[in-house]
């Protein structure tokens, strides 16, 4: 029976039509009691008409209007108004999930959120063994606030047939069509039901388990995880296949792995255990694919490994801190090598570029965006060979060292371009002047090199004793250079730390000794590498000295047990990127005060 907008049903005002499914049609109405818009879903004829389910129906809508929680649809009650049953239920403006996902895949940093609140429904419901049996896209809701709602919980099992009607596969397995309403037919939406469901076998929370997975998957991808032409292909595709994990974020493979295992016994067994897998899988990422001591597997995760922490600040006790997580996949084995870093971020910090070993054993350059969460890993041309990679200022070139020379390339593209000789290259930094700052050999001290070619020029000088000048960091303004002084090449720990002045021409000034590739960070620190271990030190870019005593900011960050160098890069906008120790993955943090704001 369809309602016309301004008709009483008992004493509601139906508004407008919001929908249709197999129980029947859904209308908003005005409450005028208590003053307020509701949901009311009008209960098909077929279904009505049967004594026992319908008495089932409302046992079980009692159960349902007990749960109470934020995240959850409120049943507000059952009506009934000339021979028509309806239930009353909370209404819920805005987007469903399905209507969020039709637009694009969601990024990692607004799908966990919303994938916190579903699985808190569902735990919240299972622990008054209360299940949904029907969780899919269309039954979530996006409120404007952030808030999710998860619609009909429970409803399934509510209209589900009485105990001994035969199932039946050949009737439809969707809610949503009228078949729905016949005896015997799966209860769920075809493509989220579990394969005990679709085999006609009780539901219960593991059914949800798997939805949730499922729904985990399409939020992520932008693409069902079981989906056929038909029912029956769709059916088969569930009880028979597996979905293509690589297209979804390495950390949450594991986790959808769990989630969508065929056999109830083997899957996740409590939802509320989801972000335990989540965390698992950030570290699962970065397994070795070969010898080499820094080959990441082809799931190249970012994960953070301190928690917006660092030891130099004084954070009040209480002040609330959550890691940002990042995923990224390379497909790429990194090439390792102590001749400057292997990744590095771009001065804002929206892109990484990696040096990565290509199948005809050389290395090369991929890049990828990580602002946008389907970017893809691209190669950036004439880069065979190359190392120790830097950003130009404005984020659009990329300086490196190949075949004895120093380039540049475009990120977007084009042919890299040869500035000069650089025999054994030991790093640069692009200045905003327009000059490159370059260790073009390792055996004497830094170069300018301008950026668009022309005349070489000395910058430093080796003093008595010293090996070379490496590894340079300009600071901004563009005046200020931070660089390595060693001494003997094979050992590290007899490096120094020091700082040229190019406004006034200084001899160098040595800030630290016993400690190697400094990196200054916009909270106005200097970071450096010291026998495998992090340490931060305060340092004034003006008077050229350091403040106060280091301190350690993160332990074992040296992938070379012999000379103690570390890979990390920063960006001016406060991402620190480092590799953690010798097996596990590259790791970001933002820098943040005890509010959480960006420093």
């Amino acid at each position: 029976m369809t309602l016309a907008p301004g008709v009483r049903f008992g004493p509601y005002e139906i508004l407008s039509t919001l929908g249709a499914g197999g129980v029947g049609e859904v209308y908003r109405a005005r409450d005028p009691r208590l003053n307020r818009d509701v949901a009311i879903k009008i209960l098909a004829s077929e279904f009505v008409q049967d004594a026992d389910r319908l008495a089932r129906f409302k046992r079980e809508a009692q159960v349902l209007a007990s749960l109470n929680h934020p995240n959850i649809a409120a049943i507000y009650g059952v009506e009934e108004s000339d021979g028509i049953r309806a239930l009353v239920l909370e209404l819920v403006d805005g987007p469903t999930l399905a209507d969020r996902i039709a637009q694009r895949p969601i990024p990692m940093d607004e799908a966990l959120p919303l994938a916190k609140q579903i699985a808190v429904a569902l735990e919240a419901a299972h622990e008054q063994g209360v299940v949904h049996r029907d969780l899919k896209p269309a039954n979530i809701k996006l409120r404007s606030d952030g808030t999710v709602k998860v619609l009909d919980f429970g409803l399934a099992k509510a209209i589900e047939p009485v105990a001994g009607a035969a199932a039946s596969v050949a009737a439809s397995p969707t809610i949503t069509s009228p078949a729905m309403t016949q005896m015997g037919v799966i209860l769920g939406t075809v493509g989220y039901v579990s394969p005990e469901q679709a085999k006609g076998r009780a539901a219960e929370k593991r059914c949800d388990v798997w939805a949730f997975g499922c729904v985990l998957y399409e939020m992520f991808t932008g693409r069902r995880a079981f989906l056929g032409e038909t029912i029956s292909d769709t059916l088969a595709a569930l009880l028979k296949e597996e979905p293509d994990l690589t297209r979804a974020p390495a950390r949450t493979r594991r986790l959808l792995h769990a989630c969508l295992q065929k056999d109830p016994m083997q899957r996740l067994q409590a939802i509320g255990d989801w972000q335990l897998l989540l965390e698992d899988a950030a570290e699962a990422t970065s397994q070795p694919r070969s010898s080499a001591p820094w080959a990441l597997a082809a799931a190249f995760a970012l994960v953070a490994a301190v928690a917006l922490w660092a030891p130099w600040r004084r954070v009040a006790p209480d002040s609330a801190q959550s890691a940002m997580r990042l995923d990224v996949d390379l497909g790429m084995a990194v090439a390792p090598t102590n001749l400057g870093p292997d990744a590095i971020l771009s001065p804002d910090g929206t892109r990484l570029v990696v040096v990565a070993e290509g199948s005809n054993g050389k290395s090369r350059l991929l890049t990828r965006r990580l602002d946008q969460s389907q970017s893809q890993s691209v190669e950036l041309r004439g880069s065979d060979g190359a190392f120790a990679p830097f950003f130009s200022p404005d984020g659009q070139w990329v300086g490196f060292f190949a075949g004895g020379k120093l380039r540049k390339a475009r990120v977007d593209g084009g042919e890299p371009v040869t500035l000069c000789d650089a025999p054994a290259g030991r790093g640069g930094t692009w200045g905003e002047d327009g000059h490159i700052i370059a260790a073009l050999d390792s055996q004497r001290g830094l170069s300018l090199v301008p950026a668009e070619g022309g005349s070489i020029a000395s910058l430093t000088t080796l003093a008595p004793g010293e090996q070379s000048h490496r590894w340079p960091q300009v600071l901004p303004g563009g005046k200020i250079v931070l660089f390595t002084s060693s001494t003997t090449p094979s050992n590290y720990d007899e490096a120094s730390i020091s700082v040229w002045s190019l406004a006034a021409h200084t001899e160098k000034i040595v800030l630290e000794r016993a400690g190697l590739y400094p990196r200054y960070v916009p909270s106005g620190h200097l970071l450096y590498v010291r026998k495998g271990t992090l340490f931060a030190v305060a340092f004034d870019p003006v008077r050229l000295e350091v403040r106060g005593s280091p301190a350690v900011a993160v332990e074992d960050v040296s992938n070379d047990t012999n000379y103690g160098f570390a890979q990390l890069d920063v960006s001016r906008n406060g991402i620190l990127l480092y590799r953690k120790g010798r097996t596990e993955g590259l790791s970001t943090v933002h820098w943040m005060d005890s509010t959480g704001s960006m420093e």
